[in-house]
């Protein structure tokens, strides 16, 4: 992987991974593209990247939960005649409930967030990787990705996508020049639980520990990553080995006992 010089695009960047992501990326001399709703958090984190790492930083606020979001964060990219070389699909949130109890609008922002701002940004970008020869997409999935989650369903549901998205065009794209992971963290010690009104007793990986990890797996031409043992077995090894009725019980279960 070549980071010098190169420009990377993240979603979700103004706080939690999407921020590790760009505190990392700086570090390696990456210029920055921040997307996320609130531009004064994202113009503070830009003049820090900028004072101290001298790295280029521009900022494009958008509302990915909107239609034709994607669309617009390209073309304001190629009016300041930026190249992607590195896109990070970051931005998602979850709901939490029995699914009658949450409001259908909010499922249908989540699903416009979660999946199609992801394939619509990766649809916008990735000509011009294959244009150049060259290029890397993250896509932020879960553990949820490989079961169902009751009282998240909406959540699994769209992390499941984005972990079959981003394999086939793993598959695709290997031999063109760009790679494609799915970093696939556990519980992370950022606001995304309380954004959905609950949170966790423990067990929290920080978003520096799950930025570091999918960095390696990316420069490993990992098509999939989930950080820790325990995260991982849980996740790629008991759905192997019990009945999918079982596996969505046991998460049922311990997601229950898990939020406070």
């Amino acid at each position: 992987m070549h980071y010098v010089g190169k420009t990377a695009l993240i979603t979700g960047a103004s706080s939690g991974i999407g921020e590790s992501f760009a505190y990392e990326l700086a570090s390696r001399k990456m210029n920055l593209v921040l997307v996320a709703r609130s531009e004064d958090k994202l113009q503070a984190l830009a003049s820090q990247l900028r004072d101290r790492y001298s790295v280029s930083v521009e900022v494009i606020t958008a509302d990915l939960s909107r239609e034709g979001e994607g669309s617009r964060i390209y073309n304001e990219a190629q009016a300041r005649q930026l190249h992607v070389d590195m896109l990070i699909n970051n931005a998602g949130f979850s709901t939490h409930g029995a699914f009658e109890s949450i409001l259908p609008d909010k499922d249908h922002q989540q699903v416009m967030l979660n999946v199609v701002s992801v394939v619509d940004l990766t649809h916008a970008f990735i000509p011009d990787m294959l244009a150049k020869g060259e290029g890397s997409i993250i896509n932020i999935g879960s553990t949820t990705s490989f079961y169902p989650l009751p009282r998240q369903a909406v959540y699994a549901a769209t992390k499941a996508f984005v972990l079959s998205f981003s394999e086939a065009l793993w598959i695709e794209y290997r031999k063109r020049g760009i790679k494609v992971l799915a970093l696939c963290p556990g519980a992370t010690n950022t606001d995304f639980f309380n954004a959905m009104g609950r949170d966790v007793v423990a067990g929290k990986h920080s978003p520096q520990q799950v930025v570091r990890v999918g960095l390696s797996a990316l420069e490993h031409h990992q098509h999939y990553v989930i950080p820790g043992f325990k995260n991982s077995f849980e996740s790629n090894i008991l759905p192997r080995l019990l009945p999918r009725a079982v596996m969505a019980t046991l998460v049922g279960s311990i997601s229950q006992r898990a939020f406070k």
